[in-house]
């Protein structure tokens, strides 16, 4: 806020009328001189405010110095009684400051602002030449600190056009290196235009010559496609009058052959009834015995595998499977995996089984055998998708029952005297199927013989 030109009344009356600033205070003493009358505003009562400060009496120094500010220059300006109360808490806060402006001696160390509000609020004799020379003296700091910023600012605003200067300079380099790529790759992708733009005359001078082709094709199959519908009508009349001649021909055969038919089938019926009136008259049983029944032979049924055991043939000769087999009603009852897992464990389960029941098939029709191969069910991970070859039975033993146990069930299961073959090299199978009256051979006896299959 500007200050009055005037001056307010000193101490004395004389000084007062004299001295008076011509201009309004530096901005920073006027700062300077409300704080010290803020300051010192509390240590006064209500009374001793004028009247238009004392609504600020319970400001916070702050608050007061930012609100009553001008009121408080003004104040301090017209009031010569107010101004010299601020100026009697001066000289209790700051006695040396206040002897020294007083005695027109201030100290050269003093900040100019406090010598020249100090001064503003005591007004000793001189005080507008110290408030001016305060005020010239924040002038010349303020020039100063404003010369040393515009330097310093116009240092930061020359590095930047430096720095602009090299990166606009890099940015040139680096846009006229994309922008040579640029044209590099324009070029390119020209050619490669024109080249697809000739493939593209090409396909469409292709694609015409096609259409052309086929339309002549199309042309060529419709001709012939009604020269085929004609010929298909003229073969169907032909045949349509073959079958009628064929019609004919039947039905004249027919009744020929069923004039010859009814007179042998009545001779047919005239003989079988005079042989059942024949049997009736002799009262004849029915005959159940023929004359072979009458010869004196050893009958297939007497043989058993016991017997072939007798004929002084080696355990894994193939032969002894072969004899075996030929017995009457023989049944082969195989031990899957124990067999492929002696013969060619290397291979997948699947493919030992698919080889397996391979030869079996090959042997069952060589031998005419009943032949069963059992595996064990607990190792699938899945059920088995297989189609059994012709003439073998294919088991899978069922959860919580394994491979032996079924084999042993289907030795118990067959009649005694029936010829029973059982394919294991496992010790407890084979004592297991012979007290059932099966005749136990080892695994590689059935992988010999299928070698040779």
């Amino acid at each position: 806020m500007e200050q009055p030109d005037s001056g307010a009344e000193p101490a004395d009356g004389a000084g007062d009328a004299v001295e008076a600033l011509d201009r309004p205070l530096p901005e920073g003493v006027r700062r300077r001189v409300v704080a010290l009358v803020s300051d010192a505003f509390g240590g006064l009562t209500v009374t001793e405010l004028p009247a238009q400060l004392r609504q600020y009496a319970r400001f916070t120094p702050t608050r007061r110095a930012k609100f009553a500010g001008n009121a408080m220059a003004a104040a301090l300006e017209s009031d010569a009684l107010f101004r010299q109360r601020i100026g009697e808490r001066l000289r209790e806060s700051q006695p040396e400051l206040a002897a020294a402006v007083e005695a027109g001696s201030p100290p050269a160390a003093a900040d100019p602002v406090d010598v020249a509000a100090a001064a503003y609020v005591l007004r000793p004799v001189g005080w507008v030449k110290l408030v001016a020379a305060a005020g010239e003296e924040v002038q010349r700091a303020y020039a100063e600190r404003a010369d040393e910023e515009n330097r310093r600012e116009v240092e930061r605003l020359r590095e930047e056009l430096a720095q602009a200067r090299t990166q606009t300079r890099s940015e040139t380099e680096r846009l006229r290196a994309e922008l040579e790529a640029a044209r590099k790759e324009a070029d390119s992708l020209q050619r490669k235009l024109r080249s697809a733009l000739s493939e593209v005359k090409r396909g469409e001078a292709a694609v015409r010559r096609g259409k052309a082709e086929a339309d002549t094709v199309r042309a060529e199959a419709a001709a012939q496609i009604s020269a085929a519908e004609g010929e298909t009508r003229r073969l169907r009349a032909r045949l349509g009058e073959a079958e009628a001649s064929v019609e004919a021909s039947r039905r004249a055969s027919r009744e020929g052959r069923s004039v010859e038919d009814m007179r042998l089938r009545l001779l047919l019926d005239t003989v079988l009834d005079a042989a059942r009136g024949l049997r009736r008259e002799l009262a004849l049983p029915p005959s159940s015995i023929r004359p072979a029944d009458s010869v004196d032979a050893v009958e297939p049924g007497a043989m058993t595998p016991k017997d072939i055991a007798t004929r002084a043939l080696s355990e894994t000769d193939p032969a002894l499977l072969d004899q075996l087999l030929a017995l009457p009603q023989a049944h082969l009852i195989v031990d899957g995996y124990n067999v492929t897992k002696t013969g060619y464990p290397q291979l997948p389960l699947e493919k030992q089984r698919l080889r397996l029941l391979g030869g079996l098939a090959v042997l069952a029709a060589q031998s005419g055998a009943e032949m069963t191969c059992v595996f064990d069910g607990a190792e699938l991970a899945a059920p088995v998708l297989l189609a059994p070859p012709r003439g073998v039975r294919v088991l899978f033993s069922k959860p919580g029952v394994t491979a032996d146990e079924l084999i042993r069930q289907l030795a118990r299961a067959e009649p005694p005297g029936r010829p029973v073959v059982v394919v294991s090299t496992d010790r407890e199978v084979a004592d297991g199927v012979a007290k059932a009256g099966a005749r136990p051979v080892a695994s590689v006896l059935l992988l010999k013989r299928l070698s040779r299959v």
